[in-house]
């Protein structure tokens, strides 16, 4: 069975993304999304465990949603009122329940990527 997993670099700093709350939701067509985990990433930028563990793990469309804005405030980063990137929403299809994925995002307060990574 897959799963997947997700880790945070802070590409403002340099250095993991630790400590950021990142809710994990499915989408349920016309009935809107469902919120299965919410963690927060460790000193690595990792969470300790897989977000959606091989049990839960089918396919599907689902949202990682990443609290940015909070985590730079925390670091001491003046940021504008509304914040450029409060939260990073990446949005996702899992069409294979046997393969891992994992799911990164690079961030910075004004600019973010992710990629399907391994």
């Amino acid at each position: 069975m897959g799963y997947l997993t997700t880790h945070v670099l802070d590409a403002a700093h340099g250095c993991p993304g630790e400590g950021i709350k990142v809710s994990l939701f499915r989408l349920q067509n016309d009935q809107g999304r469902e919120q299965i985990q919410q963690v927060l990433t460790n000193a690595d930028g990792r969470c300790d465990q897989p977000i959606l563990d091989a049990e839960a793990f089918r396919k599907g469309t689902y949202e990682l949603v990443f609290e940015v804005g909070e985590y730079f405030r925390k670091r001491g980063v003046e940021l504008p009122e509304p914040a450029f990137l409060e939260e990073v929403v990446l949005r996702f299809g899992i069409a294979d329940e046997a393969e891992h994925y994992h799911v990164p995002l690079l961030v910075s307060p004004y600019s973010y990527s992710t990629y399907r990574g391994s």
